[in-house]
């Protein structure tokens, strides 16, 4: 299967727009022309992660801490990025979703309220998305738009959700007047002309404005291409990170506790706040979320599942009455990594979809 047939379905799952603005998703290493049919997924792509994906053939990893956030410097063999230049090496694919799957609808969220049975759930800290696309408007003669429309997709517009080279188009008739100095592509100069031309609208990322304007240019047969750039309003719609709801019955803490450490595969977890209480509303955030704290205390919520706290802010936490559960960082998170392959192995049936044995959090309980 071709890597860029799966990228459009992670797209679609999880899309890349959802993400905080200082993360990096998407595709970290690999050419998307490239076939993959052996695919692990993993928390973090480590040594011991890369070697079980070297000794199992895999040629694409979901790591989805991507390993890959900080600008490198250097990509050589050995130090900190021997195991991203192994990947290059080997040809091995590595696509990091991140927070955009933390957000994302049936994301790690999602599947971190599922495990406490949270009902009429909602985004725990709501992001309201600003617009991040623009509209492209462009005219091209009849017989010349089918270059301009090939290389402004390749360059990255037209792609809505899980479809790619979406477009609408209309016939019409373009004037001009070429002044002296000019060598219009049809007609000549010092005269008025008509053409027919076809009217193009699509859609492109923000972060694709410039390669795809400078596609058009490149690929327009008139010396001054005329298009348009209309930002796009988001939706509207709320998202954000987190979850906040009830469960379906009242539930004893202890009760409660044995559920997360038994689907989260875990023989402890720490507790701060009240140790023994009913609870009936709750929240959840994976990875490190004392950040969304004061949501959870607003919310009046009885417990708040993440993965790691501050210690003032799990002192804060109790003081306001509230319990929280941590489960070290990553714990919090891996339990979507089969709710993911699940979802990817039904899209695509080609590839062989493994979880990561290798992969565990750095810190252990003993």
């Amino acid at each position: 299967m071709i890597l860029k047939d799966v990228l459009d379905q992670l797209e679609a799952i999880a899309p890349s727009r959802l993400a905080q603005a200082w993360d990096n998703v998407g595709l970290i290493v690999g050419d998307p022309a490239q076939a993959v049919s052996k695919a692990l997924l993993c928390i973090d792509y480590t040594a011991g992660v890369a070697d079980e994906a070297r000794a199992a053939g895999v040629d694409f990893v979901i790591a989805y801490h991507p390993p890959v956030f900080k600008p490198l410097k250097q990509l050589v063999a050995g130090g900190a990025s021997a195991v991203v230049f192994d990947a290059v090496r080997r040809g091995v694919a590595i696509y990091s979703p991140h927070t955009a799957l933390d957000v994302a609808e049936g994301g790690t969220n999602d599947v971190l309220a599922d495990v406490i049975g949270l009902v009429d759930r909602r985004p725990l800290d709501v992001i309201r998305e600003e617009g991040k696309e623009f509209k492209l408007v462009t005219f091209a003669p009849t017989e010349a738009m089918e270059k301009v429309a090939n290389a402004i997709f390749a360059a990255g517009a037209g792609r809505i959700g899980g479809y790619s080279s979406c477009s609408f188009r209309v016939t019409g008739t373009g004037t001009f007047f070429g002044e002296e100095g000019t060598s219009p592509a049809a007609g000549e100069a010092g005269k008025l002309e008509r053409v027919e031309e076809i009217r193009l609208e699509t859609v492109v990322p923000a972060k694709k404005l410039a390669p795809v304007v400078a596609a058009l240019r490149d690929s327009h047969p008139y010396e001054e291409p005329a298009f348009d750039l209309v930002p796009l309003a988001a939706p509207p719609q709320t998202i954000g990170l987190g979850r906040v709801g009830r469960l379906e019955e009242p539930t004893v803490l202890n009760v409660l506790l044995d559920r997360i450490k038994a689907k989260l595969d875990l023989s402890h977890v720490l507790v701060a706040g009240p140790p023994e209480r009913i609870v009936s509303t709750a929240a959840v955030c994976a990875g490190s979320c004392g950040d969304h704290l004061d949501r959870a205390i607003a919310e009046k919520c009885d417990l708040y599942l993440t993965g790691e706290m501050r210690h003032h802010d799990a002192l804060r936490a109790a003081a306001a009455g509230l319990t929280v559960v941590c489960t070290l960082h990553s714990n919090s998170e891996r339990v979507t990594l089969a709710a993911l392959a699940q979802r990817l192995a039904q899209e695509c049936p080609a590839i062989q979809w493994t979880l990561s044995m290798a992969d565990r959090d750095p810190f252990q309980i003993r």
